[in-house]
């Protein structure tokens, strides 16, 4: 059984303040894994004195220099792709295929941010003005648990490529993967303080990163209520917050859509992830004319979806991450047929065959209207909503009519036709066709799912202040 006593402050790793200690579970058998020692206030306390004065001196480093940092962290990260890769799926139960995926999208994210910082400005002109980007200070960085090492290492890539330093405090159910891309970042050789990471509970470090004056930047990902708490926090000292939240994804399956492909993408962007994605595609909105045709092959189509053994290459969902989450799964999945949606596939409890482990029924209702509780309320976990449609108009009115706004899918047959749809949805993001990512365009949600955006030069700027410089020509400007 792993042991973690150890959190990572000005450069070294040094034993938490903190004394409680937190229980580590593998989510396909329930069995504990390990243990972690949290940090608590005074070790947030410690990390952000040790970021302050780390600062002035790293903020004025040369973008040469920050690429050069960076470059370093991509190449010590990736070294430790298969280490991260047993741990996300051993913690986290991700299974193999995506679990791979995750592990190297831990560097990948650290190569991106290179990328945007090659080519940026950080002064431009502006009439007769420079606009000079400067960073804001110590940024405080608060990671969740369902891409535990890409959140921590995109978070952190853009902070540094702006001049910030940083403090992360990543979910307390990921500290394997956390103590991993700490070891690999240290061996990275960053200036002491530059970054420290400190495991905790979200109450209690969370909560003082928020509140501390010294902290200029709040990154946030995770729930939306967690979110408003951040945000009511740091409002008073006027902190800069970047929240990336909950999500109530319609997939807007057009009329004139091949099923033979709408289908399997639908149920792709439902259970992506294990359906614990923010952008999950868990409301399929479906033309009431050719509803039954696409139910028919819904059912087909689920019931070869493979729920189970997360080292079994042939599975698609794995485990929820914890107990709790599991069990909100399936009262999530109670509220729908209590509500009079109808099953077309899964249900409650675990898939056949499995007696332990949080595993779910891949599940899909159908039968439902927008203002039942599992189309407005983001679940979390492998349980997609139909609901049918009269018309385009409708569909569309139906996409818009949520609380959240992160992302959105198109799947029509007229790319054309599709793109003026996804015109006008109300989301950070509209996928036609596709499930891709793009790392240079920038990605956050409207309304309750969050504000400001992250990746590219959006999400690098989101670090920085703009200065406008008045008084200095072009030539002195440039000379300087």
């Amino acid at each position: 059984m792993r042991q973690i006593d150890k959190i990572y402050i000005d450069g070294a790793f040094v034993t938490p303040h903190g004394e409680e200690w937190f229980e580590l579970f593998n989510p396909a058998t329930e069995a504990v894994i390990g243990q972690v020692r949290l940090a608590d206030e005074e070790d947030a306390r410690r990390a952000i004195a040790a970021a302050r004065r780390a600062f002035p001196q790293f903020s004025r480093t040369r973008t040469a220099e920050r690429i050069a940092l960076l470059e370093r962290m991509h190449d010590a990260v990736q070294a430790r792709e298969d280490d991260l890769f047993e741990a996300i799926v051993e913690e986290y139960g991700a299974p193999v295929s995506r679990a791979r995926w995750m592990a190297k999208y831990a560097a990948d994210v650290l190569a991106e941010v290179v990328k945007v910082l090659r080519t940026y400005d950080f002064t431009r002109r502006a009439g007769s003005a420079d606009v000079v980007m400067q960073p804001l200070g110590v940024a405080g960085l608060i990671t969740p648990w369902n891409s535990n090492a890409g959140f921590i290492c995109g978070k952190l890539a853009a902070a540094l490529a702006a001049g910030c330093t940083a403090v992360v405090k990543p979910s307390e159910m990921s500290a394997i993967q956390t103590q991993i891309v700490t070891e690999a970042l240290h061996d990275a050789g960053l200036p002491a303080g530059v970054f420290n990471i400190i495991t905790g509970r979200g109450e209690t470090v969370g909560a003082e990163i928020s509140a501390h004056p010294d902290v200029a930047k709040i990154s946030f990902t995770g729930s939306t209520a967690v979110g408003k708490t951040i945000l009511r926090t740091g409002a008073e000292t006027l902190k800069r917050v970047t929240l990336e939240l909950g999500g109530k994804s319609p997939m807007l399956v057009l009329d004139d859509a091949d099923f033979a492909e709408a289908v399997p993408l639908a149920l792709q962007a439902g259970y992506m992830n294990s359906g614990q994605a923010c952008i999950a595609g868990t409301r399929i909105l479906v033309p009431q004319s050719r509803l039954a045709e696409f139910e028919e092959r819904v059912r087909d189509e689920a019931a070869r979806v493979q729920a189970g053994d997360p080292r079994d290459p042939a599975t698609q969902i794995g485990p929820m991450v914890s107990r709790k989450q599991w069990e909100r799964v399936q009262r999530y999945i109670r509220i729908g047929v209590d509500e009079g949606a109808r099953l077309l596939a899964g249900g409650e409890g675990r898939p056949e065959g499995l007696k332990s482990g949080w595993f779910v029924r891949p599940t899909v209702f159908s039968g439902v209207s927008n203002d039942m509780t599992i189309a407005r309320e983001e679940i979390f976990g492998p349980v997609l909503s139909i609901i049918a449609y009269r018309d385009t108009e409708e569909a569309i009115a139906i996409a818009n009519d949520t609380s959240y706004g992160l992302q959105a899918y198109v799947v029509s047959s007229d790319a054309a036709r599709a793109r003026a749809v996804a015109a006008r949805i109300d989301a950070g993001r509209v996928l036609v066709n596709t499930l891709a990512h793009e790392p240079a365009a920038p990605f956050g949600g409207f309304k309750q799912s969050g504000i400001g955006r992250e990746y590219g030069t959006f999400g690098l700027e989101a670090f920085m202040e703009p200065k406008s410089i008045l008084g200095v020509n072009r030539e002195s400007s440039a000379s300087a």
